[in-house]
């Protein structure tokens, strides 16, 4: 095999890395955020598992777990895969700090997905905030988002209970800087085994890498394509416009390799040890990020890459502005 810093699992269809506990998560998964639709999502889900996939990526905030549930339960009774060969990660939502709304939001989240147990439980974000009545965010008299103090160790301490009951397989965060990362490192039971983070060739959070590289947390991508769909989610105007499937470089180098941009971006990720979950819906673009198995690209390729010197952000997180932890990550 190509990538010989990865083992082949997972019925032998995709390479893993072992987390700081044991856990076994695949370099490559399935996002969902944006999918919604379930007939949409029953046929990619099935689709992403025919061509080998056996890592999904969800979260409370995408609002797609209880259909995403529905159909891996499907899956799992048919035989096409087993729930101990299939990877499941998930997050905690921004409203859910405070460690008794931790709870009754986790034991939403099982009965959502249908699951015994979650592979990988993520907090997704560093900045909590309040839960209003409605359901959404609770403002104050400015019209700003109310901070949940809840200090991170506390709603951590949540997580520990289920992972020594079984229930969570490995914990991490997503979206945390450096020194926010560090402090609930020191102080938590059970440590944090991954990392979630937006990581691509305009923004590459080197800091934060070489951190989990120090402290042996795996480091799992988002946006590894630039996010083309992300105005679907949050408008024009809410994100810095950044092409990185159109860049020169990566145009380049997909001729050269006979590969889509898409996969020169897979697969530079991927050989710098960072996980992708990229998202389609797509079952030949579902087929497409898969197939980045087969190539390796050259070192001075991968110094072009590397060389690339623009740094934007997609991902503001605007709702948090004002937040006492803002930004939830690092600024370059």
């Amino acid at each position: 095999m190509i990538l010989t810093r990865f083992r082949a699992y997972f019925d032998m269809t995709t390479p893993f890395y072992t987390l700081n506990n044991g856990v076994k998560q695949p370099v490559l998964g399935l996002g969902t955020w944006l999918a919604k639709d379930f007939n949409e999502l029953r046929t990619a889900i099935r689709a992403a598992v025919d061509i080998g996939y056996r890592y999904l990526d969800t979260a409370y905030a995408y609002g797609n777990e209880a259909q995403l549930g529905e159909i891996l339960e499907e899956i799992f009774k048919e035989g096409k895969v087993k729930r101990e060969d299939f990877f499941i990660a998930t997050k905690l939502p921004f409203f859910a700090h405070e460690p008794t709304v931790t709870e009754s939001i986790i034991q939403e989240q099982f009965k959502n997905l249908r699951v015994d147990y979650i592979d990988l439980y993520l907090m997704h974000n560093a900045c909590g905030v309040k839960r209003g009545p409605d359901g959404g965010f609770l403002k104050d008299s400015n019209g700003l988002n109310v901070p949940d103090p809840t200090p991170h160790i506390e709603t951590w301490k949540v997580l520990e209970k289920y992972y020594n009951q079984g229930k969570f397989k490995a914990l991490g965060v997503s979206n945390f800087r450096c020194d926010q990362l560090e402090d609930l490192y020191k102080k938590a039971t059970v440590k944090p085994a991954n990392l979630q983070i937006e990581l691509h060739i305009f923004h590459r959070q080197r800091k934060l890498v070489d951190l989990c590289k120090k402290l042996g947390l795996t480091v799992t991508s988002y946006a590894s394509l630039g996010s083309p769909s992300r105005k679907q989610g949050f408008g024009p105007g809410d994100y810095p416009d950044a092409d990185c499937l159109g860049n020169e470089i990566v145009q380049g180098l997909a001729k050269k390799y006979n590969k889509t941009p898409g996969q020169i971006l897979l697969r530079h990720l991927l050989q710098l040890g960072i996980q992708v979950i990229p998202k389609s819906v797509n079952p030949e673009r579902l087929k497409q990020n898969f197939n980045v198995f087969d190539f390796e690209l050259a070192k001075e390729d991968l110094e072009k890459l590397d060389q690339i010197k623009e740094d934007v952000r997609l991902f503001s997180f605007s709702f948090a502005k004002g937040h006492p932890l803002y930004p939830p990550f690092e600024v370059v």
